[in-house]
């Protein structure tokens, strides 16, 4: 990673860390993040009792761990490897690999124009780092809104090469907001006035809607926008649309929203 955090991490903070030494009652290792030694204790590295330390870690091997103490005076960090969740190991490498590739594409950039990468790499981090808490963060906006990278300050043709490079590798930010449907129509032709009902949602949510059949005159709605606002929006105004369209005859309709 080119971007190494300065100072000490904070305590409870999650971190990326490589195991450089196990011994029978402890781990030492590297964190990636700040280049600073660690320790994790025989203790909390797994519940339960341990036989062999080797069996959950060996060196060379990164894990995440979260920081239980800090002695700055000392220089010691002391880590936890059994207090990190499944879902909190997830998140974290999914933030590293976020990052990786955010690099990826700066490395991309600054070789196809004949940059010095790490002065590149650092003139983009001091400026986005200021506003955004990732340079990852920073690329999604510019996927959804090109004029972000205007704060870079870049050569127009570096800045249009790494809008491009930007939009070739990262999706754009979307939300997703859900809930269940329930059309009925009492008329002779009823399953068509249904129908033509949930093709009026459609054709309102376009591509940011999806509308399956659940049974018994229940459907599944899914949207999926660039913010909660206009989720929202699409929601209410697709989901109102047929609801309205059933009721104007000898029907009726309901929306529930399902929380996430």
């Amino acid at each position: 990673m080119f971007l190494k955090k300065e100072g000490f991490p904070e305590e409870d903070e999650l971190v990326i860390c490589t195991v450089t030494k196990v011994q029978f009652h402890s781990v030492f290792c590297n964190l990636d993040e700040y280049d600073k030694g660690a320790m994790i204790h025989i203790s909390e590295v797994s519940p339960g009792r341990i036989r062999n330390i080797r069996d959950f870690v060996v060196e060379g091997k990164k894990v995440v761990c979260k920081v239980l103490r800090i002695n700055k005076e000392k220089g010691h960090i002391d880590l936890s490897l059994r207090r990190v969740t499944e879902s909190q190991r997830r998140a974290k490498v999914d933030e590293v690999k976020q990052e990786q590739k955010a690099e990826k594409i700066i490395e991309f950039v600054a070789k196809g124009n004949n940059i010095e990468l790490k002065k590149f790499f650092d003139d983009i981090s001091s400026k986005v780092l200021k506003k955004y808490l990732s340079i990852y963060e920073f690329f999604q906006e510019v996927a959804s809104d090109p004029k972000s990278i205007d704060i870079l300050k870049l050569e127009k043709k570096i800045a249009k090469n790494l809008e491009e490079a930007v939009k070739l590798r990262i999706k754009e930010v979307q939300v997703q907001i859900e809930g269940k449907l329930k059309l009925t129509s009492y008329e002779p032709n009823g399953v068509e006035i249904v129908k033509e009902a949930i093709k009026k949602a459609q054709d309102i949510g376009k591509e940011s809607i999806s509308i399956k059949y659940l049974g018994g005159g229940n459907y599944h709605i899914q949207v999926k926008a660039k913010d909660y606002k206009e989720a929202e929006s699409i929601l209410k105004d697709s989901t109102e649309s047929a609801i309205d369209f059933v009721s104007e005859g000898e029907g009726e309709g309901a929306f529930v929203r399902q929380e996430a």
